[in-house]
C-alpha cells in the first residue's frame, strides 16, 4: 500500500492572463488531497471518501458506480490509471479540498496520484516529470483549456510563478481568508469565454492581460519584504482588471466587498477561474476574525489558510 498527498493552491496574482503566457503567482496552501494505491488482483477500482461528496465507488472493470453522477469528480483519477496502464489495484480518495472551486481540487488529486502510483508501480518518475506528466493529463481532461500553475504548485509547493516557464520563488507564508460562493464554476467554461472575449477585442484584452502581468510582478518583492498594504492595494486591482473580463458574479463581488467593508482587510480578489467558487481576502494587523464574520454574514463559507506550504510527498 502506498500514500501519497498533494496540496491545493490559490492563485494570489494573473488568472486568465496566465493562459496567454502572462505572469501569474500562484502557493500552496494547507488544504490537501491525499491517494492511497493497493493492490486489487484481477480489478481496478476507485473509491472517495470525502469529495464533498456522498461516499462512493467505482469499479472501472464492470463500470459499475455506487452513486449516480460521480464520473465526472473522479475523471482525472481515471486518465492518470489510463496513462500508465493501471490494473489490479484499488484507488483510494480523500481531499480536503473544495471542489470546483478555483483552490486545485482536481491538480492535487491527479499530482497525488501520479505520486502514488510512481512509488507502488516503480515507475521511477522525477518530481519534475510527475509535474509535466499531471499538467499533460489534466490539459487533456480540460480539453486544452489549462495552465501549468495548479499542477506546478501541487507538486512543487511554496510559491510558484509561471508565465511560459515555470518556477519556484522563496517566499514568507502569509495567512489569509478563503470565501467560497458554494456556486461551483466550470474552468474550462470560463478560460473559454475569457478567450473568445481577446479573440473579438485583442486591442483592449491584451492590455489588461498586461497589466494582470505586471501586478504579479510588482506582488513578489511587496511578499518578501512584508508589504501587506501595498500587496492589498494589488489585489484590488487584479479583482478590477477580472471584473473587466467577465469573470466575476454577484456572489464573489458580495464577498468582495464584504471582506473589504465589514471585515477591514487590506485586499480582497476573487481566486481561480472566477464564474463562482472562491475568492481571497488579505487580513490586517488586526487579524482575521472579522473577515471571516463578514464574509459567512454575506452567506459565505470562511476558512482561514497558510500560503507557502509543502508540496507532493508520500506519507507512511
Amino acid at each position: 500500500m502506498t500514500t501519497a498527498s498533494a496540496p491545493g493552491k490559490v492563485i494570489l496574482f494573473g488568472e486568465h492572463a496566465v493562459v496567454s503566457g502572462t505572469p501569474a503567482l500562484g502557493s500552496a496552501i494547507n488544504l490537501r488531497a491525499r491517494v492511497i494505491v493497493e493492490d486489487l488482483p484481477g480489478r481496478l477500482e476507485i473509491e472517495a471518501c470525502n469529495l464533498m461528496l456522498r461516499g462512493f465507488s467505482l469499479d472501472l472493470t464492470t463500470g459499475r458506480v455506487s452513486s449516480p453522477g460521480v464520473l465526472d469528480a473522479i475523471k482525472y483519477v481515471s486518465a492518470v490509471l489510463k496513462e500508465f496502464h493501471a490494473d489490479g489495484l484499488r484507488v483510494k480518495v480523500d481531499s480536503d479540498i473544495p471542489p470546483a472551486a478555483g483552490l486545485g481540487s482536481s491538480a492535487a488529486i491527479v499530482v497525488a496520484t501520479m505520486a502514488a502510483l510512481n512509488k507502488h508501480m516503480s515507475l521511477g518518475l522525477s518530481r519534475e516529470e510527475i509535474a509535466s506528466s499531471s499538467y499533460k493529463i489534466e490539459k487533456t481532461v480540460q480539453q486544452g483549456m489549462s495552465s501549468p500553475m495548479d499542477t506546478a504548485v501541487s507538486t512543487f509547493g511554496g510559491y510558484q510563478l509561471v508565465s511560459e516557464t515555470v518556477h519556484g520563488i522563496d517566499l514568507p507564508e502569509m495567512h489569509i481568508v478563503v470565501g467560497c460562493t458554494e456556486k461551483e464554476h466550470n474552468t474550462r467554461s470560463e478560460i473559454q469565454k475569457v478567450q473568445s472575449l481577446r479573440s473579438r477585442y485583442p486591442d483592449i484584452v491584451e492590455p489588461i492581460f498586461c497589466a494582470i502581468g505586471a501586478i504579479s510582478t510588482r506582488a513578489v518583492p511587496l511578499i518578501r519584504d512584508n508589504r501587506l498594504e501595498e500587496l492589498g492595494h494589488l489585489m484590488n486591482f487584479n479583482q478590477g482588471l477580472l471584473e473587466a473580463l467577465g469573470v466575476g458574479t454577484r456572489e464573489l463581488s458580495e464577498l468582495v466587498y464584504a471582506a473589504r467593508g465589514a471585515g477591514h482587510s487590506l485586499g480582497a480578489k476573487l481566486t481561480g477561474a472566477g464564474g463562482g467558487g472562491c475568492m481571497i481576502a488579505l487580513p490586517s494587523t488586526a487579524g482575521s476574525l472579522s473577515i471571516l464574520v463578514a464574509l459567512e454574514q454575506a452567506r459565505g463559507t470562511a476558512f482561514e489558510v497558510k500560503t507557502g506550504g509543502a508540496g507532493m510527498r508520500l506519507e507512511t
